[in-house]
């Protein structure tokens, strides 16, 4: 077990690259699984979740080689059908993905219910349960595990309204449909970059998939999907979390390797907090010197503000002046974040879905618990920005997610370090 030891109170400077999406790579390694073939992925982020879905392709027979730190090819020619266990499922919410990967290639799956951040309520999943159904599968959640299988051996398509915007739903259904007999119709779906992305991934390997980044989004199955080489697109939350340590924190950096139309919502609520935000190519220039404004947010499905970049937002508005209202509308219970922050002098009041943030000239060092990923991150945020020295745990969480994210801080000038928590003799040595 690990904690971050951060000394805050200098603002950052320098620049920082972004790595390849967590949201797009865990979605697309699953669907490597459908690819008859040899792919080659590259960005692939160096973060844990990632590591967890690769060990699952490999218990089920697939080929992994490392070309570099963020390259590798993945061989899914002889994989077999297996169930994906219980002890993988719960730790990554994204083995949810290994659903309609299974489904579409074999038209069997068997997979665990799957586990991930906890929000402090259920994350369902009968969206995606309503399409594979609508696809023709039968579908038994029986002793914690997933049981879909295609009547004929393989699915076919269909015209499908998801009750509820869901990224996931989205994702898994789009996986099934790709090599299901016929043309499916995908309504009410989400439009979040990795979709475009995985879907993207999916036709280079010979998928026919039209409309991601819509409404609607259409596939035409085919027989099978073949080999071939694909980038994962920069993650939109990790530069946007960058970003929001320069506001809180102060100082200048240029985050690079982005997608700058991905940052449009982000960079419009920083704007409008005061901070400057320069456009250069696939960069942003992010400076923050006066004080900091206070603003309202309110979370959406995209292209509005997305929920992942929520907490870390809530970070930079505990040092704003005035009052700031956060409406949640995706997580209601995505506040478990403020006790913690109340532990640093932040003024913060959770009534349901609304957190109202009263802004104070400074927040104090302290001993804080991330409570999932995206909390997590904005612990990080709010200790670099607080006066004395702050001790994060279960940082497990906050490396689901993040590629090197203490060596990145420590480039831009932040004093942070991963130190391994005592072990029973008391002793302690530095793990970064």
């Amino acid at each position: 077990m690990t904690k971050y030891i951060v000394e805050g109170g200098s603002p950052l400077f320098g620049e920082v690259h972004v790595s390849g999406a967590k949201n797009a790579a865990v979605a697309i390694i699953p669907a490597a699984v459908m690819v008859r073939g040899v792919c080659r992925i590259e960005n692939i982020p160096q973060i844990s979740d990632v590591t967890l879905l690769l060990s699952i392709l490999r218990d089920l027979g697939a080929r992994i080689r490392t070309i570099n730190a963020n390259t590798m090819e993945i061989d899914c020619s002889s994989v077999r059908n297996g169930q994906v266990p219980y002890e993988a499922a719960r730790r990554c919410r994204a083995s949810c993905y290994m659903m309609g990967a299974l489904l579409g290639r074999f038209g069997q799956a068997e997979v665990a219910l799957p586990g991930g951040c906890d929000f402090g309520g259920t994350r369902p999943i009968d969206q995606h349960l309503k399409g594979f159904k609508a696809l023709g599968a039968q579908v038994e959640v029986q002793s914690g595990f997933v049981n879909a299988q295609a009547k004929d051996g393989r699915l076919i398509g269909s015209s499908i309204f998801l009750d509820k915007v869901s990224v996931g739903a989205t994702i898994n259904i789009m996986l099934a449909a790709a090599t299901a007999e016929g043309l499916t119709v995908i309504e009410n779906v989400a439009k979040e970059p990795h979709i475009v992305d995985v879907a993207n991934f999916l036709n280079s390997m010979g998928a026919n998939i039209r409309g991601a980044g819509t409404d609607v989004i259409k596939v035409r199955g085919v027989e099978s999907l073949h080999g071939g080489t694909y980038s994962i697109i920069p993650d939109q939350i990790e530069a946007g979390t960058y970003m929001a340590a320069v506001a809180a924190c102060g100082g200048q950096v240029t985050i690079r390797d982005i997608i700058p139309k991905h940052m449009d919502c982000i960079s419009a609520k920083l704007q409008e907090m005061g901070v400057e935000i320069q456009e250069i190519e696939d960069s942003l220039l992010v400076r923050r010197v006066g004080p900091l404004n206070k603003t309202n947010i309110k979370t959406m499905p995209y292209p509005g503000f997305p929920t992942d970049m929520q907490p870390q937002l809530a970070a930079v508005l505990c040092l704003a002046q005035g009052t700031s209202i956060i409406t949640e509308s995706v997580w209601s219970s995505r506040f478990r974040y403020a006790d913690e922050f109340k532990r640093m002098g932040a003024q913060i009041q959770v009534n349901e879905n609304l957190a109202i943030i009263e802004g104070v000239e400074r927040l104090s060092g302290a001993k804080i618990e991330a409570c999932d990923l995206r909390a997590g991150a904005a612990m990080i945020v709010a200790a670099l920005a607080a006066q004395g020295t702050s001790e994060i745990t279960n940082v497990q969480y906050i490396e689901r997610g993040y590629e090197d994210v203490i060596n990145k801080f420590r480039l831009l000038g932040g004093r942070i370090a991963a130190v391994e928590i005592p072990d029973e003799s008391g002793d302690v040595r530095n793990a970064s």
